[in-house]
């Protein structure tokens, strides 16, 4: 079973149940599900949470309470400006700027961008986890996003700057449709899943809001960015790519 069939296999489940939330539909995005919150506690209980100083979070719905947690525990948090399209493409959430009471519209989509400090890809702190949405992860530690590539793209070029690393915990929250190996799987426990690709960014961590799972992943992280797998085009709309592509010839 391919990426794009997983995908649409996950979306339809949400569709079709009662598990979707605020976005709808669920289809062509990181779907938020019920229970984002408990997974979002059940992430700050374990050890990668309270040992990190700095996060790295995507902008979706279902990390909404992962983002206001960390300002709230008192930790930076960055954000990545859609696409990566604006040569600082990372907002900076420092708690010790944003009043405690404002926390919960700083860390919306709309609040990142008012409150967020640009910042471009060699001035981010080193992160010490990383939070990503996903249509559907395994144990293993697999994902699968909603197939843009950009959240693999950042791991990438954080990796070449040294911002991230081997020690840098990679976790998700999601819902237990998502778990594509487990019990309540959208696609059937034991459905064969496609191998995930060389700049594939595999999952430390899977957290849900009955568990959190330490996957022990066997996949390799990437050390950098895949230029080869980037065309003209690609390059061209993101200026951090552009200025550090390696010259032809």
């Amino acid at each position: 079973m391919d990426k794009e069939a997983v995908r649409e296999a996950v979306w339809d489940a949400f569709d079709e149940g009662d598990q979707a939330r605020f976005p709808f539909p669920p289809h062509d995005r990181i779907p938020n599900f019920a229970g984002a919150d408990a997974a979002a506690t059940r992430l700050a209980e374990t050890e990668a949470w309270e040992s990190a100083a700095t996060l790295k979070a995507n902008p979706d719905a279902p990390q909404l309470p992962v983002r206001r947690a960390a300002l709230r525990a008192g930790k930076t948090v960055y954000v990545a400006q859609p696409r990566l399209r604006d040569p600082n493409p990372f907002l900076r959430l420092d708690p010790a700027e944003i009043p405690p009471d404002e926390i919960d519209d700083a860390t919306t989509v709309s609040g990142i961008s008012e409150y967020g400090t640009p910042t471009a890809p060699d001035g981010v702190a080193r992160v010490d986890l990383i939070v990503v949405g996903s249509v559907g992860v395994t144990t293993g530690g697999a994902r699968v996003g909603k197939g843009e590539g950009y959240s693999d793209l950042e791991w990438a070029v954080l990796r070449e700057l040294d911002a991230v690393d081997d020690d840098t915990t990679v976790a998700t929250t999601v819902h237990e449709l998502s778990v594509l190996d487990g019990p309540e799987s959208a696609v059937g426990a034991d459905v064969d899943l496609q191998e995930p690709d060389a700049h594939d960014v595999p999952l430390d961590l899977v957290v849900t809001p009955e568990r959190a799972l330490r996957t022990e992943t066997a996949y390799a992280r990437p050390d950098g960015v895949d230029w080869d797998a980037l065309d003209a085009e690609k390059l061209s709309e993101i200026p951090v790519l552009a200025e550090r592509a390696p010259e032809e010839g």
